[in-house]
């Protein structure tokens, strides 16, 4: 009878709902648990931060030696950020070919998210309707080859200014890495938003070349809150936070003011449109498949003009630093040039094909010096099994890039600056051949490419035809700096102080 009493009172039901659950759940776990993952090789970590100490000043170095010692696809724990790093062509075939679709996305970066207008742009915006839609604009509308085509006046006017610059200080040394940051920022200006900034004007009081390296550092610092992301007080407390929102706001007014001058019905203009005018209209005119704000077309813009600048800039100058040290290969560039050009002292845009030579030389450059070392990281959209390997759903994805390009299996004598390698080679950049990816394969490779390339042959050629080269009085080329500095790109530390003697007399 006692115990029957018991059986009636709350305590009785608190304890056997309690020991149901319990068994329930036991039984349910036992049902649903999930088959142990088979992750790819990863080396030891710490307790909060994972691997991130591993990654090093130059992280393409750090994550290179990594691959040698665990092989080609690594398992890494970047704070809370599961992440694979892949190394070698065959594994970049699988995620930028194979499984494209699967690896499409990309994370939210917190520096884009502040920079570019929510991740709006085309660079970082995750994968979906939205990116699909300004992708095709860039293909089809910004970047097409008859749109290349038409920016060919801009860009013989900025080589054009680039030789006077040079030609200046000669007899004395010229510091040949700023003259081509100013022409890499005026030549993609000028076809972005129809005029160049370097020489200051109405745009110098925006502080325009200063938000642009605050830009592309925070672009390519590794913020603390992009491997915390549930932690974003941590932009805060590290001071990132008021660098981005003080450099989106810089920015934002200056693109306000850019956007204002071209809807402006007074503004004097030739009948050529730029990369502005372009997206004004598909903007203003609506489109039936995804209508875009101005915010939209603002961080269309920024990315544009930010990655343009630099890729131009980074190829030119490794590509020159190249020359210099390596005279054999300057002088057979040279001698080719010269020999197509003749007495002109202005390279023409029909002259470019006929330039073998010096398209294998900056094919050689973005081997040994991709501007981005390790591509812009990918997040994967699904489960995806990559070599018996297992790579689950929201993984993030580095393909070093600059690995690749040295990687002994793939290159004779990698290490080595050897343009012969790519003459008469039916390996292209263009992202079918995955031992040369320095703008990336697949869905995601770089859509500004045909652009950027004209941009760099055209300038190199002329540099090439106008100057004799040489290092100053007392240096040889074990004096220069190859220290790389990474961000987003790979800069050279220390620029690069020449004497160009022209060629042609005045």
């Amino acid at each position: 009878m006692v115990l029957l009493e018991w059986l009636k009172e709350p305590t009785y039901m608190i304890f056997s709902t309690i020991s149901l659950v319990i068994f329930l759940k036991f039984i349910i776990f036992k049902k649903t648990k999930k088959p142990a993952l088979n992750l790819p090789p990863s080396p030891s970590k710490l307790p909060v931060i994972g691997n991130l100490h591993q990654l090093g000043n130059n992280p393409h170095i750090s994550l290179r030696d990594l691959a040698q010692k665990h092989g080609p696809i690594l398992y890494l724990q970047l704070g809370h950020v599961p992440t694979v790093i892949i190394s070698s062509p065959r594994l970049a075939e699988e995620v930028m070919k194979t499984h494209d679709l699967s690896f499409a996305s990309r994370p939210k970066i917190a520096a884009a998210k502040y920079l570019l207008y929510n991740c709006t742009d085309i660079g970082f915006s995750p994968y979906g309707s939205y990116w699909r839609f300004v992708r095709k604009i860039s293909i089809h509308e910004l970047f097409s080859a008859k749109r290349v085509q038409s920016f060919s006046c801009a860009r013989g006017e900025e080589v054009d200014r680039l030789v006077r610059r040079i030609a200046d200080p000669y007899p004395g040394p010229v510091n040949l890495s700023n003259m081509l940051g100013k022409y890499a920022n005026d030549v993609v200006c000028k076809a972005s938003f129809g005029r160049e900034f370097s020489d200051g004007g109405d745009y110098d009081k925006h502080g325009f070349q200063k938000l642009l390296e605050e830009f592309q550092e925070l672009q390519g610092g590794l913020s603390v809150g992009d491997f915390f992301p549930s932690m974003e007080f941590l932009l805060g407390l590290t001071g990132m936070k008021s660098r981005l929102v003080k450099t989106f706001k810089g920015f934002d007014q200056l693109l306000d003011r850019i956007v204002a001058d071209h809807v402006n019905p007074k503004r004097d203009r030739d009948e050529s449109m730029d990369l502005v005018d372009v997206l004004l209209d598909i903007q203003r005119n609506g489109s039936n498949e995804m209508p875009l704000t101005i915010n939209n077309v603002k961080a269309i813009i920024l990315d544009m003009f930010a990655a343009g600048t630099d890729t131009t800039f980074i190829t030119l100058d490794w590509g020159m630093t190249e020359l210099i040290i390596n005279p054999k290969s300057l002088e057979k560039a040279q001698a080719e040039v010269r020999s197509v050009v003749g007495d002109r002292k202005v390279v023409l845009g029909s002259d470019l094909p006929q330039l073998k030579y010096l398209k294998a030389v900056i094919k050689e450059t973005l081997r040994l010096h991709p501007p981005a070392p390790v591509l812009m990281p990918r997040e994967s959209r699904e489960h995806v099994k990559i070599d018996g390997y297992d790579i689950p759903e929201k993984t993030r994805i580095f393909v070093n890039a600059w690995a690749i390009g040295r990687d002994p299996e793939s290159w004779e004598d990698p290490e080595t600056f050897k343009p012969e390698r790519f003459v008469d080679s039916p390996i292209d950049f263009k992202g079918t051949d995955f031992e040369f990816i320095p703008f990336g394969a697949g869905r995601r490779i770089c859509p500004g490419v045909t652009f950027g390339i004209a941009v760099v042959e055209l300038a190199l050629a002329q540099l090439l035809h106008s100057f004799d080269w040489e290092l100053p009085l007392g240096f040889t080329a074990k004096d220069l700096d190859m220290t790389e500095v990474l961000g987003i790109t790979m800069h050279r530390k220390a620029g690069l102080v020449v004497l160009a003697k022209p060629h042609f007399p005045n």
